[in-house]
């Protein structure tokens, strides 16, 4: 069994996701929705749906997007994991019967989220909350974001985290579906391209972005370590 992982769009890999599956000597494959078909779910046993421009209420535009929100619910009534992340995690969010709309105004850039009750009590939000090096627990700390939509938390599901403008930025459904408005999967190189025409400024992020992305880098691969637990070598 493998991790399949789902983009959406070309420039939306899956990042240091690759780099943990790599390093642990896990299968996965990664099929491009634009130009290749879903193959058959029963051949993994997890489920990865990274970010894109287009919004999930987009099903006519981009058709792929309907069959992403089935196989949530086929890999979820199977036990299996899933993980989305922006765009994969308002899919996630519409196919458990929650709303996906505009945001008050786009987050783009490193800002904090602070974790809910219930985040804090996740055993898999601690291991991103707890910093990598120094091992003290944040409630507060900054993410990656790239979205000018959001979602309602799905019925059922446990609301993870909130930020300033956007108050569901991550959820859990049952023990193995996980979903993160932010970008938990970042490289540095990928910041610095998907930013390369926004009207930001440049110099402050790519300081902020170097001063932040070690640790960054580290909160996530914990989480993924966390997340795969039975897959990973020494489990």
């Amino acid at each position: 069994m493998s991790v399949l992982i789902l983009k959406n769009v070309s420039t939306e890999g899956p990042g240091t996701i690759e780099d943990f599956l790599r390093e642990q000597g896990i299968p996965y494959r990664i099929v491009e929705l634009e130009k290749e078909a879903v193959p058959h779910p029963d051949e993994f046993d997890t489920l990865v749906m990274m970010g894109g421009p287009m919004s999930v209420n987009e099903e006519e535009i981009y058709p792929y997007i309907k069959r992403e929100r089935e196989l949530v619910k086929e890999f979820i009534a199977g036990g299996k994991r899933v993980f989305g992340v922006c765009l994969g995690a308002q899919i996630m969010a519409k196919a458990l019967g929650a709303e996906v709309y505009v945001g008050p105004e786009k987050e783009i850039g490193w800002y904090e989220i602070e974790l809910t009750e219930d985040g804090i009590r996740d055993p898999l939000m601690k291991k991103l909350a707890v910093h990598p090096r120094a091992g003290d627990f944040w409630k507060r700390f900054r993410v990656f974001h790239w979205h000018g939509e959001t979602f309602d938390v799905p019925s059922g599901a446990v609301r993870l985290a909130k930020s300033a403008l956007y108050p569901n930025q991550a959820f859990r459904y049952g023990n193995n579906a996980y979903a993160f408005q932010f970008h938990i999967e970042v490289k540095k190189e990928m910041i610095y391209e998907w930013l390369k025409d926004e009207p930001v400024d440049r110099d402050e992020l790519r300081k902020l972005t170097e001063a932040i992305y070690e640790d960054y880098a580290g909160r996530a691969m914990n989480f993924y370590k966390a997340f795969l637990s039975d897959k990973v070598t020494g489990s």
